[in-house]
């Protein structure tokens, strides 16, 4: 084999090589990435399912309130 054709060689290797390990990183990080969506996403909805029950047990006081002052 020539020089140019083991240098050329060489090159590709490392090229694909450094191409394949570059995508298999990109991959990796975007799943972490949707992984920590899906649990901020929980976290949200876990926060809001709080939110209404205290907006519903304050809506509950507030109708036992007012049907003590005008009885229905």
């Amino acid at each position: 084999m020539s020089r140019i054709a083991k240098v050329t060689l060489v090159s590709v290797i490392i090229l694909s090589t450094g191409t394949i390990f570059g995508v298999h990183y990109l991959q990796k990080k975007e799943k972490e990435a949707m992984h920590a969506g899906i649990i901020r996403d929980k976290e949200r909805k876990h926060e809001r399912l709080k939110q209404n029950q205290l907006e519903h047990e304050r809506q509950v006081m507030l109708r036992k309130e007012y049907e003590k002052i005008q009885p229905i």
